[in-house]
């Protein structure tokens, strides 16, 4: 997909597997299109040769584009121009804002701030004072002003990591090892989608009490293979969990990172094996785009429960 992208512009960030920002600037004049026939081809372009639908969002920062692109999905296109943006931020919650999450979302509750909109007429100190920098910096981008650059390389992070509360106190080991699998395949995703690899990685629980216990596994070789990934953190999970405990949260942390081009030629078997999971992922990644979220998700435990939040049969499509 990201190959297809950069027909339409060379500055494409690569943000997942199937998640990409474009720089458009100047590219009007180029494709002598408006920025709405721009997207509509590329929407087009992707669905002739992929066979998916994407929806593409346009604006003038790229957290407005990202909410646009959300505005008519699957298989639409938004054009968010500076004068409209008032507008379009009276239709949103403030759940729809990306970064604001339940907490964040219940905080600004507290202070009369309800909507997209209402957060991007709240005073700038105020923001700052709720939500700190990475707040103000939403609310910058809410009310037009650009100031999350696109990152058009790879970066070398030092880690990368997919953690999360259970939504629940619990000492069944079942639960924790379908959050932990869940994790996994993200952060295999997020490796894969940015060609990067890990050679460590680390599992941590934490208890009811806050106290966490963690385990750090080793690969033999650095890889972004969900499969070698997953053995690694269910091995870990096996050491770590006590029946004795219950646990409020998980989570996976890849560590020793470096990039797929890197990699040392004598590993040429076992990147090669990789490379054919990672278009795997990319292919799940593309079905659950097109027939919606987790339709096709990777397992490591087969019972399926009523009403259980995740469920792991392998590779199965509903």
């Amino acid at each position: 997909m990201f190959a297809i992208l950069r027909r339409y512009s060379p500055e494409v960030e690569a943000y997942s597997i199937d998640e990409g920002f474009l720089g458009m600037d100047g590219l009007r004049a180029l494709w002598r299109k408006g920025f709405g026939a721009i997207a509509d081809h590329m929407r087009e372009s992707v669905r002739r040769e992929l066979g998916v639908s994407v929806s593409v969002g346009v604006s003038v920062t790229r957290t407005l584009a990202k909410m646009a692109s959300e505005h008519d999905k699957p298989d639409g296109s938004t054009v968010v121009s500076g004068r409209c943006i008032e507008a379009f931020l009276a239709c949103f919650e403030l759940s729809a804002i990306p970064g604001i999450g339940g907490n964040r979302e219940a905080l600004l509750n507290k202070f009369g701030i309800a909507s997209a909109l209402d957060f991007a007429h709240t005073r700038r100190k105020l923001v700052q004072h709720l939500l700190g920098k990475g707040g103000v910096k939403l609310w910058r981008e809410l009310n037009g002003e650009s100031v999350m650059p696109l990152e058009l390389g790879v970066r070398m992070p030092k880690s990368a990591a997919r953690t999360a509360s259970l939504g629940q106190v619990t000492d069944d080991r079942r639960v924790i090892a379908m959050h932990l699998t869940r994790h996994t395949m993200r952060l295999a995703s997020e490796l894969v989608a940015k060609r990067l690899l890990t050679q460590k990685i680390r599992v941590f629980l934490r208890r009811k009490s806050f106290e966490a216990v963690s385990m750090d596994m080793h690969l033999d070789c650095a890889s972004n293979n969900y499969f070698r990934l997953s053995c690694a953190v269910l091995s870990a999970l096996e050491a770590l969990y006590d029946p004795g405990c219950v646990y409020r949260a998980c989570g996976v942390v890849a560590g020793r990172i470096s990039r797929e081009e890197d990699a040392t030629m004598d590993l040429f078997g076992v990147m090669r094996a990789d490379a054919r999971q990672g278009e795997l992922l990319r292919t799940v990644a593309a079905v659950n785009r097109r027939y919606g979220r987790e339709t096709v998700a990777m397992a490591t435990v087969g019972i399926k429960h009523q009403g259980q939040r995740f469920v792991y049969p392998l590779l199965t499509a509903d």
